[in-house]
C-alpha cells in the first residue's frame, strides 16, 4: 500500500497545467487514493478467516465500502462546485450528504438497528473480548443460543493469530479469481456451489431485531435511541440544508446543528444512563460503542471551527496567540505556522460536516 501511495501521489506532477493553480488535481488525486485504499482493506475485512470462516457474507451489500467512497468523494465535490458553480455549490454538497444519510439509514436498518460506528465504515460486530461484558448481543439484545468462546482456541505457542493479512489477502485474491470462473463457466459454478453446501458446516441463523421488537421489548427507550442514531445520521443534511438556505455566515445552521447533536446525545445517555427505567429496557453499550460515544463527543470540536463562530472568536484567538508568542525563537515560528495551517484548512473547506 505505501508503494501504490506514493504511485497516486506522484500522478499529481502529471496533471495538466491549467490545475496547477486550482485544488481540483490534489483533490482527485487524494479521492482516488482513498477509494482504492478503501477498496483493498474492504476485501481483506470481507474475506473468511480461520476464526471466523463465515463471518463474511458476500451477498451483502458493502455499505460501509460506500460511506468510505462518498467521505472521499465529498471534498472533491465542494471543490468542484466551488469552482465552477459558486455559491450553488451547496446544492452539489447537499446531494452528496442526502446519498450519505440513505446510505447510513439502509445500514441502521439492515444492522438491526446497531449503533453506527465511526459513521457506518465500520462494522459494529461483537469481539471475543466483549463477550464477557455483553453475550453476544445485537443491538442491546441477547443473541439466542450465544455461547462464549476462547479468544485463544486458535493462536500458537506465541499468541499471535496464524490468519495474517498477507494470507487473509491471497485468500481475498483467490475468492476474486473463483467468483471470475463462475460467470464464465455455469457448470463451474454449480461444482462449487455443491461443494460448498457439503464442506460448510451448520450455522444458526440470527434473527436481528425489528423496529417493533425493539419498540416493544424496549419501550420508550427504545425509540429514543432508534430516533437518537437517526438525529446522528440526518444531522450534516440538516446543517448543509440551513447553510443552503440562510448562509455559512448564519448562526441559525450553526445553531440548529449544535442543538441536533446535544439532543442526539442527550438521548443516547438517557438510554444508557437513566435508573428511573426497568432494567431490562436498558442499553448495554458494547466496548467498540463506548469508544464511538466518546468519538462523537470530541467531534463537537469542530464546531469551533465552523463558521460563523471560527472567523468571529477562533480566528482572533490563534492570531492574538500568534502574536504573543511571535517574539519567542523557535516557538514563535512553530506558532505561526501553525496557525497558518488551521487558517488555511478551514478557509480551504468552508464546509465541515464532521460525520
Amino acid at each position: 500500500m505505501l508503494l501504490l501511495k506514493m504511485v497516486v501521489q506522484g500522478l499529481t506532477w502529471l496533471l495538466p497545467e491549467r490545475f496547477s493553480t486550482s485544488e481540483i488535481g490534489p483533490e482527485a488525486v487524494t479521492a482516488i487514493l482513498g477509494i482504492v485504499t478503501a477498496i483493498n482493506e474492504h476485501i481483506i475485512d470481507t474475506t473468511p478467516s480461520e476464526r471466523h470462516p463465515g463471518s463474511a457474507d458476500p451477498l451483502s451489500f458493502p455499505y460501509g465500502l460506500c460511506i468510505s467512497a462518498l467521505k472521499d468523494l465529498e471534498t472533491l465535490v465542494e471543490v468542484v462546485a466551488e469552482q465552477y458553480y459558486g455559491d450553488k455549490k451547496w446544492n452539489f454538497i447537499a446531494v452528496t450528504e442526502a446519498i450519505k444519510v440513505i446510505v447510513r439509514l439502509a445500514l441502521f436498518r439492515n444492522s438491526g438497528y446497531k449503533m453506527l460506528l465511526h459513521g457506518g465504515e465500520t462494522p459494529n460486530v461483537e469481539k471475543s473480548s466483549d463477550d464477557t461484558g455483553s453475550q453476544h448481543r445485537i443491538g442491546g439484545f441477547p443473541r439466542p443460543g450465544g455461547h462464549h468462546h476462547g479468544a485463544g482456541l486458535l493462536q500458537n505457542n506465541h499468541g499471535s493469530n496464524p490468519w495474517t493479512i498477507e494470507r487473509r489477502a491471497l485468500s481475498a485474491l483467490s475468492r476474486f479469481g473463483e467468483s471470475a470462473r463462475m460467470m464464465s463457466d455455469p457448470v463451474w459454478f454449480q461444482r462449487i456451489q455443491q461443494q460448498h453446501a457439503i464442506m460448510a458446516p451448520p450455522t444458526s441463523v440470527i434473527k436481528r431485531p425489528t423496529l417493533s421488537m425493539i419498540l416493544s421489548e424496549k419501550g420508550v427507550n427504545g425509540a429514543l435511541f432508534v430516533l437518537g442514531e437517526i438525529l446522528f445520521i440526518t444531522r450534516p443534511l440538516i446543517y448543509v440544508l440551513f447553510i443552503r438556505r440562510y448562509g455559512i455566515r448564519s448562526w441559525i445552521p450553526w445553531f440548529l446543528s449544535l442543538g441536533v447533536d446535544f439532543i442526539g446525545y442527550g438521548f443516547l445517555s438517557h438510554v444508557t444512563k437513566s435508573r428511573m427505567v426497568e432494567r431490562e429496557q436498558w442499553f448495554h453499550l458494547s466496548a467498540s460503542e463506548k469508544d464511538e460515544v466518546k468519538r462523537r463527543k470530541l467531534l463537537w470540536a469542530l464546531y469551533l471551527m465552523r463558521e460563523p463562530f471560527f472567523s468571529k472568536y477562533t480566528r482572533q484567538k490563534l492570531e492574538s496567540t500568534e502574536r504573543l508568542l511571535e517574539p519567542v525563537p523557535l516557538i514563535g515560528t512553530l506558532t505561526s505556522k501553525l496557525v497558518e495551517l488551521i487558517i488555511g484548512a478551514q478557509t480551504r473547506y468552508t464546509y465541515m460536516s464532521g460525520s
